[in-house]
């Protein structure tokens, strides 16, 4: 099987390098911060919008998708892409997260996990075979191995018995048939613990999937345990394929796994703190709603070229996001999702240019470790 994956240049202080990932759906390059579209959307955002971003690939959710719309609409629209009518690079999150998240109720088994729909409480199954299934319906470019994501805290034999199943199901994940050209990522749990993460990967690489993933992190722990699992994790990650850290994070977050090794990155925090009235800047966040911004006409960020700052001002944004205005909480949004797309971009662009731990420190330093 060919490679998906072009590393194309590497900073020689760190494990960040730069790299071009190919998919059905056109080429990724990296690093990449990928969009959150839980539920076939990416919340207040149009496919325009998304694309004039410079937004490559987008996430959707397995277990939302198949609840709502369902699967035999989503074969009769003839996958995602086409339901939605982005015509660019899809991953779906295997679902895993949200049955241990959001299920009401859940049971084990070695096949996996039955559970009661966090929408209405009616009994549901999901394991590796359903999960490969829905995606192939879906018919996404990236299908993640359905996992246990671990939770926290958890002890060392905790920890051991959720990536056995893990990887168990892992192998399972590997037998199932794919969409055309669809790429399967595994996904290394083992919470805080050095030999189960080292384990981890080095289990997964035997199966020979397109990518990996590190799961389990953002759940609970402190950002200095997240590096840990990094340090962990990083000299056992196949350097020849991309590498995603999930639901991560921050753009400290970023560029703690850029130094690590980390391709891929997505979360929520762009959209969801742009709704709750807060933007990322390169000095730090903003909290619009602040009353010093009330009669403030300088945009968001001077010098941005995202709509937002093109066109208004804080004081407007502020006034929306007080009155409830839906505009108020898209053009945060719009600011948000272009901040971190091109912090990932100007990423890059420092990898070809040989300055990438100059920029690095500079986000550091403007994003200091939470106490």
């Amino acid at each position: 099987m060919p490679s998906c994956f072009d590393i194309l240049a590497q900073d020689p202080a760190s494990r960040a390098r730069r790299g071009r990932l190919h998919t059905a759906h056109g080429d990724v390059e990296t690093p990449v911060f990928m969009p959150v579209g839980t539920q076939g959307t990416v919340k207040a955002m149009t496919n325009a919008e998304l694309e004039e971003l410079g937004a490559q690939i987008i996430l959707g959710n397995t277990y939302h998708l198949n609840l709502r719309p369902g699967m035999d609409l989503m074969a009769k629209a003839g996958g995602l892409h086409r339901l939605m009518n982005w015509k660019r690079a899809i991953l779906t999150d295997s679902g895993g997260f949200q049955v241990f998240s959001l299920a009401k109720l859940r049971k084990l088994t070695p096949d996996g996990v039955k559970f009661q729909s966090h929408l209405d409480g009616s009994t549901l199954f999901l394991g590796p075979r359903e999960s490969m299934a829905i995606q192939k319906t879906i018919g996404s470019d990236i299908a993640m191995c359905f996992d246990e994501c671990t939770p926290w805290p958890a002890t060392h034999e905790q920890a051991e018995k959720s990536l056995e199943l893990t990887l168990r199901w892992a192998a399972m994940c590997r037998e199932q048939p794919r969409a055309e050209g669809q790429l399967v990522f595994g996904i290394a749990q083992g919470s805080v613990y050095q030999d189960l993460r080292e384990r981890a990967v080095q289990e997964l690489e035997k199966l020979d999937f397109d990518g990996m993933a590190v799961g389990g992190v953002s759940v609970g722990e402190s950002e200095r345990q997240m590096v840990d699992a990094l340090d962990y994790v990083a000299p056992f990650l196949p350097p020849a394929k991309p590498h995603y850290l999930m639901g991560v994070g921050t753009p400290r977050q970023l560029i703690l796994g850029m130094l690590h090794g980390i391709d891929m990155f997505d979360c929520v925090l762009p959209t969801r703190m742009g709704r709750n009235g807060s933007a990322y800047t390169p000095t730090g966040t903003i909290p619009i709603k602040a009353a010093r911004y009330a009669e403030d006409f300088s945009p968001i960020q001077e010098g941005c070229t995202c709509y937002a700052c093109r066109h208004h001002t804080r004081a407007y944004i502020r006034h929306l996001l007080h009155v409830g205005e839906i505009l108020g909480a898209r053009l945060m949004t719009i600011h948000n999702l272009h901040f971190f797309i091109n912090l990932a971009r100007e990423a890059r662009r420092h990898l070809e240019q040989g300055t990438f731990a100059i920029f690095a420190q500079g986000i550091l330093d403007a994003y200091p470790e939470a106490k």
